[in-house]
């Protein structure tokens, strides 16, 4: 057994999973990852699976676009190699970063510029941009893993210099924190 990544996208409407998931039933694969979201109105899939040795990418790709005819969908399959894949892990803490502020052109790469050269890995980013100057249109949502060497009292000044430069609100938290104040 290896694994393969599939990512698919295409407009978004019912039944993509479940066609996505049959292919990869039928051809033997067990999924061992997903993520899946709809941005606007186009659906954007993941899929990390274990498949068999006798399941070419190739062979995948076309079970996929023989299947989903007429869903108009864009795949793109990569073997990830073996199934003995050491994680790499660094010693670090989980923070929520937010930002909301006027749209611009330009706000996701100089937030993660940012966060890069303090050595912060962005594990997921939720960005919605609905124009003006209207914070509460323009909101982004970043989960990041801040290693424990780097200096959070800089990183948080770093933030706040950037968030005044771009004219955004800037909040940086814990996740566990972030996740009690924001419990339903």
């Amino acid at each position: 057994m290896h694994k393969m990544i599939v990512s698919v996208l295409g407009e978004d409407r019912p039944g993509i999973i479940a066609a996505v998931t049959k292919v990869m039933f039928e051809q033997d694969f067990n999924i061992e990852d997903v993520s899946q979201t709809i941005l606007q109105n186009q659906f954007s899939g993941i899929f990390i699976a274990t498949s068999p040795q006798s399941v070419s990418t190739d062979d995948l790709r076309k079970a996929f676009e023989k299947s989903t005819v007429g869903f108009d969908l864009h795949f793109h399959v990569r073997d990830m190699g073996s199934t003995d894949v050491t994680w790499t892990t660094c010693d670090c803490e989980p923070f929520i970063i937010t930002t909301r502020g006027p749209d611009r052109k330009g706000l996701v790469a100089n937030v993660t510029a940012l966060l890069a050269a303090h050595n912060v890995n962005v594990t997921q980013l939720r960005a919605v941009f609905r124009g003006g100057d209207d914070p509460g249109r323009n909101v982004m949502i970043y989960e990041v893993d801040i290693p424990l060497d780097v200096d959070l009292q800089a990183l948080r000044q770093t933030l706040r210099g950037k968030g005044l430069e771009l004219n955004l609100q800037i909040s940086i938290q814990h996740k566990n924190i972030f996740e009690a104040i924001n419990r339903i």
